[in-house]
């Protein structure tokens, strides 16, 4: 992925574009320009208008995604050997939306290059950080989420991807109501959330000492994540009494800082965190499948 593109002036898309991998592409600009730009794109609800300028961007932005795409396709069809498999494009942890001629464009050339996906991942408007609900104007995202669904349903071949789809509690109605199905939402990474709280009621001395590592580890663990969290914002363990940790699992900085560091947690804890659940297995089974029912119940 190339997130500069977004931005990159017409003379600099231009040269980025001259020198992408045409050949594992199985195509040339000539033949792009006249896939594209020579008349409107016409949908059913959705009209799509590609300028040489929509198509640089698009092309200097995914080109060599794409072409690692059918790389990584034709490695795994040699591999499986007549065998399917499931693949998906995922473009979603990038720096800036996909824009719905882009979502087009990287759907047309796999299916003119004959790579089956099961879903495609954009990257939706707004923010999708880790541990808390959708950050943004849930208007101008249903919106552009209509597009997006509009392009999955003229293919009709995959379904539309929300990755970091964990407790976006407040646009599931909205995803359920547009995608009528055809959606994959990853929702997994909050069990360990679920975990601590319920740690938080029965082993408050583990649930400090995790709380006391999220502040040392936080500066180095959060580097591979976007978030807003302010470490400042979140209490140390001796700040805090008892009755109060559970509550720390519902406020946006402790959740994401105890979130973004659990893969430190479970190198140092992991043990006794299996440990502890393990004596308290109904207790975790009980708000795990709360947890669950909730991110379910708006599909249903």
């Amino acid at each position: 992925m190339d997130n500069a593109a977004q931005t990159d002036p017409g003379e600099t898309l231009r040269a980025k574009m001259l020198v992408l991998p045409w050949d594992v592409l199985q195509s040339s600009y000539a033949d792009m320009k006249t896939r594209y730009c020579e008349k409107a794109i016409v949908l059913d609800g959705l009209t799509l208008t590609f300028d040489e300028i929509i198509l640089q961007r698009g092309l200097a932005k995914y080109g060599r995604a794409l072409a690692h795409t059918l790389t990584i396709a034709n490695a795994l069809a040699a591999q499986m050997n007549g065998q399917s498999f499931d693949l998906e494009m995922s473009v979603d942890e990038t720096d800036t939306p996909t824009s719905v001629h882009e979502h087009f464009f990287i759907v047309n050339e796999l299916a003119r290059c004959g790579v089956p996906v099961v879903s495609v991942a954009p990257r939706f408007v707004g923010k999708f950080q880790k541990g808390v609900d959708y950050m943004g104007d849930l208007g101008e995202f249903e919106r552009e989420l209509a597009r997006h669904a509009t392009i999955m349903r003229h293919f009709g071949t995959y379904k539309l991807s929300i990755h970091t789809g964990l407790d976006r509690f407040s646009i599931y109605p909205l995803i359920a109501r547009h995608t009528q199905g055809k959606v994959h939402v990853k929702t997994a990474g909050t069990s360990y959330l679920e975990a601590l709280r319920v740690i938080s009621h029965t082993d408050t001395s583990l649930f400090r000492k995790i709380l006391d590592l999220g502040h040392e580890r936080f500066a180095a663990d959060r580097k591979t994540y976007y978030l807003d969290c302010w470490p400042e914002n979140v209490l140390v363990s001796d700040q805090v009494t008892d009755a109060e940790l559970p509550a720390l699992l519902d406020d946006f900085d402790p959740r994401q800082l105890l979130h973004v560091t659990f893969g430190s947690a479970l190198d140092m804890y992991g043990r006794d965190l299996q440990t502890s659940l393990l004596g308290n297995e109904a207790d975790y089974e009980t708000v795990l499948t709360a947890h669950f029912r909730r991110h379910l119940t708006p599909f249903i």
